[in-house]
């Protein structure tokens, strides 16, 4: 574990993740992205919209709000099955999950020689319950416990509004709330966390829903490995049939090799025709006439997951630094500009000059605080793949020392070359 504790004093010192409400000892199970941490979410966030919307002719996307009627969570049945077992330690009374034997194990670990006993497991309801209006009784309702409902209940408003036809897909990145009882492994288990999905409907049909199920497993793993993961540490784990959530027919996790064990990040399942049959929802053919109730393929990524297993990659250790060897495409910041020296005002407003040029193309950074060696290796600290120096010979000619990250290796190029040389990693 001894690789998390790095990882999160990195993510406090260089503005990438922090716990939430600090100031105020926290709460358990939030947390915040900083400025630096903010920015390579939202790179996560929109490589995977270029590539499952954009990049496809078959797939739309959506915003659906987060507290929706709480008849849509008795429908979906949430309310009823969205459970996990609780049991209490009786000597310090913790609870914990009774299914993750993991932790278990660890707590009983805690208490050295004493026996732990435990209570029976009890079944516990998830969902976050809020309540609404401004006069008692307020009305009950709940913050969504995952996406997923959101397009199911705008199915008919998509279908009707769009010329979309089955096949294909809803997409959808939001926010959603689980009251977990043991948050942890930093952002792994959080109680508010951000999701990716796709809805994909198709006819029902024995055999396209196993060609779809295959089809978008493969797809999702591949699209983790072109940003980059080691394809070692990633794997499928296919769900026993007593370990499937409720309305699933099929289920395989994408797994992650972590510090703390392989760890699931992104489910595949074969929801059948489980959702739209409970929200009485149908499709019908406008050609033929024909109609049915679709069947969906779900592909369901965790952002905060995704981010977390990035930084593990991506952490690298050398003798004289510490650097994230991010995909360009995720790095938070894409070119940082530094003067050589900050007391000479021609080299400086050179420096700022480049700097405003490449700003309008891609984020950068400026900075001229202390040497530049310290300045590599914070840039290196947050994955930044190329450092560009002003120095004393850009005056002379307009060329610039441009060092890549990985290799730490440095060459001289001309100013109106840069945007290139940087682009084309991006």
């Amino acid at each position: 574990m001894e690789i998390m504790e790095k990882i999160v004093s990195l993510c406090k010192r260089r503005g990438i993740i922090f716990p939430g409400s600090e100031i105020y000892e926290g709460i358990t199970g939030f947390w915040d992205y900083g400025p630096v941490g903010v920015e390579m979410k939202n790179n996560l966030k929109r490589e995977w919209w270029k590539y499952m919307v954009y990049g496809r002719e078959d797939v739309v996307g959506l915003d659906a709000a987060i507290v929706m009627n709480p008849k849509v969570w008795e429908a979906s049945g949430h309310v009823k099955s969205f459970v996990d077992p609780l049991v209490e330690c009786k000597i310090c009374h913790q609870r914990f999950r009774s299914d993750k034997k993991s932790e278990i194990d660890a707590h009983e670990k805690l208490h050295k020689d004493e026996k732990v006993d435990w209570t029976e497991p009890k079944m516990f309801n998830i969902l976050t319950e809020v309540y609404l209006g401004v006069t008692e009784p307020k009305q009950k309702a709940y913050l969504r416990g995952e996406i997923t409902q959101g397009v199911f209940v705008n199915f008919r408003n998509v279908v009707d509004s769009t010329r979309v036809k089955i096949p294909f897909g809803i997409a959808q990145i939001g926010k959603a709330f689980r009251n977990e009882i043991t948050p942890g492994n930093f952002t792994y288990r959080s109680r508010e966390f951000e999701q990716m999905e796709l809805e994909y409907f198709i006819k029902p049909n024995e055999e396209e829903g196993k060609r779809w199920f295959s089809k978008w497993k493969e797809t999702r793993l591949e699209w983790y490995k072109s940003l980059g993961i080691n394809e070692k540490n990633l794997r499928f784990r296919d769900h026993e049939v007593d370990e499937r959530a409720h309305y699933a027919r099929f289920a395989t996790d994408i797994e992650y090799m972590a510090p703390f064990g392989w760890s699931e990040f992104e489910g595949i399942h074969h929801r059948g025709d489980w959702d739209l049959s409970r929200h009485k929802l149908t499709y019908k053919d406008s050609e033929t006439g024909e109609e049915y109730t679709p069947w969906v393929i779900e592909t369901s990524g965790g952002v905060d997951r995704a981010f977390l297993f990035f930084l593990i990659d991506s952490y690298r250790e050398e003798e004289k630094r510490i650097f994230l060897k991010l995909h360009p495409k995720l790095a938070p910041v894409k070119a940082a500009v530094f003067p050589l020296v900050r007391n000479k005002e021609n080299i400086v407003a050179k420096a700022k000059d480049v700097y405003k040029m490449l700003k309008s193309h891609f984020v950068t950074a400026f900075d001229d605080r202390g040497n530049i060696g310290k300045r590599y290796l914070a840039q290196d600290e947050i994955g930044t793949p190329y450092c560009v120096t002003i120095d004393y010979q850009t005056l002379e000619d307009g060329t610039v020392t441009i060092r890549d990250r990985d290799t730490t290796k440095q060459e001289r190029i001309k100013i109106d070359e840069l945007v290139g040389t940087v682009s084309k990693v991006l």
